[in-house]
């Protein structure tokens, strides 16, 4: 493993510096890319590096912006399209589930849709009900379309080098809180494969899946649970579409139950799909987490009880293992805001 540390955003930038300079047919667009905030910092001076035909501002016109992405793939180019929140997304759903998913299908293989589409989830202080969602459990429904979930600066170089270089469209799930977490990353070019999950940290007694931002909270909740007795594994699904159930399945068959923590709804979710998936396999005691079933909230009272943190994530772990319900309470871990919004 490197010895360089750096955040999320510096990798995901190291990462489409390195592509843009192997191959000239990667261009990158998108809502402020080529502003001083430059989309978190991940798109910074690309424009001056590359010049303002490879990165460059575009129109509220996401439906449009999409339909030229796909256009511009089919054509020979990787277009990356930064959505700085994935609500905007729904603006090109025809775009997306329609044409992009479904090309390579409906002409044999003859033609490729390699377009990476860069969506911004989470909470945060004042996004509220339009400017929160995570969608991507929309977005697994759906045949053709890749999705990648990063909560490592690993992973996020890894997976959007492997996303540029994949034929088919892929859709990079980057929560604003994971942004500036920092980790190892090697500077040299590398891939992280779709449909691997990653075990964060190994334990006995019960499997955490974690996806996004939801992964960090679990390590936490899993140092609470170390000092009440119970040893949690942590296993980051990273790949979200394709999906690795063996290797989760592997990994609940070691500790024999299983708490999928997520940061969407659960009705019709991720975190739904792999319980299900993995009780196909291997049935054991498992729960949910994830939103609360209503739109996002705006206020941060409201906001602390919506989302799952390491306090609730600790408890419902500690009740699965020991079956009896309120048998332990999680101190308060110290929130860490990484976001400093609002943009």
């Amino acid at each position: 493993m490197s010895d360089r540390v750096m955040t999320a955003a510096q990798a995901m930038y190291e990462g489409v510096v390195q592509e843009m300079e192997r191959d000239d047919t990667v261009f990158c667009f998108g809502i402020g890319v080529d502003d001083f905030k430059a989309f978190y910092g991940t798109t910074k001076d690309l424009h001056k590096k590359f010049g303002p035909d490879r990165n460059f501002d575009t129109p509220l016109s996401e439906d449009a912006m999409t339909g030229f992405a796909i256009g511009a793939a089919m054509a020979g180019y990787k277009p990356i399209h930064c959505h700085i929140r994935m609500d905007f997304l729904l603006l090109g759903m025809n775009q997306l589930v329609n044409i992009a998913a479904k090309a390579r299908y409906m002409y044999g293989g003859q033609v490729s849709v390699p377009i990476v589409v860069r969506s911004v989830i989470g909470r945060s202080w004042g996004q509220g009900a339009q400017h929160s969602q995570g969608l991507h459990g929309l977005f697994m429904h759906i045949p053709g379309l890749k999705i990648f979930a990063p909560s490592t600066p690993y992973d996020h170089k890894g997976c959007l080098i492997a996303a540029i270089r994949d034929p088919d469209p892929t859709i990079i799930v980057e929560h604003r809180m994971v942004h500036q977490q920092r980790g190892h990353v090697p500077e040299e070019l590398y891939t992280v494969p779709f449909g691997r999950s990653r075990v964060l940290q190994q334990g006995k007694d019960i499997t955490i899946v974690a996806i996004s931002y939801m992964a960090i909270e679990a390590m936490r909740a899993a140092a609470l649970l170390e000092e009440a007795g119970v040893s949690a594994e942590v296993v980051d699904p990273v790949s979200l579409a394709p999906l690795d159930v063996d290797g989760i399945t592997a990994s609940v068959e070691k500790t024999g139950r299983l708490l999928v923590v997520d940061t969407d709804w659960t009705i019709c979710g991720a975190a739904a799909e792999i319980a299900a998936a993995v009780m196909e396999r291997h049935p054991v005691p498992f729960k949910r987490m994830g939103y609360a079933p209503v739109p996002c909230p705006t206020t941060k009272n409201l906001e602390n009880l919506y989302y799952p943190n390491p306090k609730t994530i600790a408890e419902t772990a500690y009740q699965l293992v020991h079956g009896k319900p309120r048998t332990f309470t999680a101190p308060e871990a110290t929130e860490i805001i990484e976001f400093k919004g609002p943009f």
